[in-house]
């Protein structure tokens, strides 16, 4: 009897190409820690200012030499955390959802931000009646949002959110304060791939999430705890705190180009490559 040869069939890797984003950042000119709104954060540990903006410029330089578009909103005396642009608004196909704050220290970033885009020229802006942090907790991936709650944005806004974009939204519920918002948690690397951290999820939101994205990056520990998820991903280049080497393997074997980026100053705020960055197209 002939011998018989299993065929094993391997899903082809897709092939990752890079698009151009246009992009909005604001220079740490007055970064500080003077206050505490989430764990990473402590008041009585010194920060660096020139530090922080050496390692910020790093990342806008790496962004342009990427062939992205990089707009700079001018910072304001008084909101050091204002250098975290993902935080000022939503932006979708042109429509802008705007921030509101839930702790007082960060409210007058909001109406800061809006004032940005008013004198920029996009004139479908909603003012929010809901707290939400901007893009820290919506990321959109594909034709849909995925939302985040549990720490900051109201869980209310989503239904906001989707009227507004007439847009899905999914909500996820975040559980672990280390995590406070979506960005922190999850990274949307295609319309349909993502990679997160489940712990930072409810039991719920985690079976959503694998039944969403069932062949998901998931993040160690190790490589959460650096942030390694406050990513920005164009497609091919995804640029992440370079601590997260585990997760870094895990996307070159996905076929991306995975950038290490040090913003260690910036992480002394709870924040890092995402939270700098905001995706205007």
């Amino acid at each position: 009897m002939a011998a018989t040869t299993t065929t094993v069939e391997h899903t082809p890797r897709p092939e990752r190409t890079a698009a151009s984003y246009r992009l909005l950042m604001c220079r740490p000119q007055y970064f500080d820690v003077t206050y505490r709104i989430n764990p990473w954060m402590n008041p009585d540990k010194p920060t660096d200012a020139g530090a922080a903006l050496l390692q910020w410029e790093q990342l806008r330089r790496l962004y342009l030499s990427l062939g992205h578009r990089v707009e700079v909103i001018e910072p304001l005396r008084g909101l050091p955390d204002m250098v975290f642009a993902a935080n000022g608004a939503t932006v979708v196909d042109g429509k802008v959802l705007g921030a509101r704050f839930r702790h007082r220290e960060r409210t007058a970033e909001g109406p800061a931000y809006l004032d940005w885009f008013a004198e920029h020229g996009f004139a479908d802006v909603l003012w929010p009646e809901h707290i939400n942090e901007g893009e820290g907790d919506y990321l959109r991936v594909g034709r849909r949002l995925l939302a985040g709650t549990g720490f900051r944005t109201d869980a209310r806004s989503h239904a906001e959110a989707q009227e507004f974009f007439g847009l899905p939204v999914t909500g996820l519920t975040l559980v672990d304060p280390n995590f406070y918002h979506l960005d922190t948690a999850l990274a949307v690397l295609s319309p349909d791939e993502v990679m997160y951290y489940p712990a930072a999820f409810s039991p719920g939101s985690q079976a959503v999430l694998r039944e969403m994205f069932p062949d998901a990056i998931l993040a160690s520990p190790q490589d959460a705890a650096v942030f390694g998820l406050n990513a920005f991903c164009d497609g091919l280049n995804v640029l992440l705190p370079q601590a997260a080497t585990a997760l870094a393997e895990q996307l070159r074997q996905r076929g991306f180009n995975p950038i290490g980026v040090s913003l260690g100053e910036l992480l002394k705020a709870g924040g890092s490559v995402k939270c700098c960055t905001l995706a205007l197209s």
